[in-house]
């Protein structure tokens, strides 16, 4: 298991971000980051860690997260 799963309860991101997110990935749902939350635990989520941040690919998009904040950057459709 990874830091960014084993602190899975710490991920947030700010209004920017939410906004940023809904955008690049065209949804419409109330909470972004449980919405991020679910497909980052998903068993096919591909984590890789590249410096300063968490990259996940998951069901044709990729979450950024920094990985000392558990902050979601943005995402974006692969």
């Amino acid at each position: 298991m990874n830091d960014l799963i084993e602190n899975i309860a710490k991920l947030h991101t700010t209004e920017m971000g939410i906004e940023r997110i809904k955008r690049n990935l065209q949804i419409d749902v109330t909470d972004v980051v449980q919405w991020c939350r679910e497909r980052i635990l998903k068993q096919d989520a591909v984590i890789d860690r590249k410096g300063k941040n968490w990259y996940v690919t998951i069901d044709d998009c990729i979450i950024t997260v920094n990985a000392h904040s558990y902050t979601i950057i943005t995402a974006h459709k692969v």
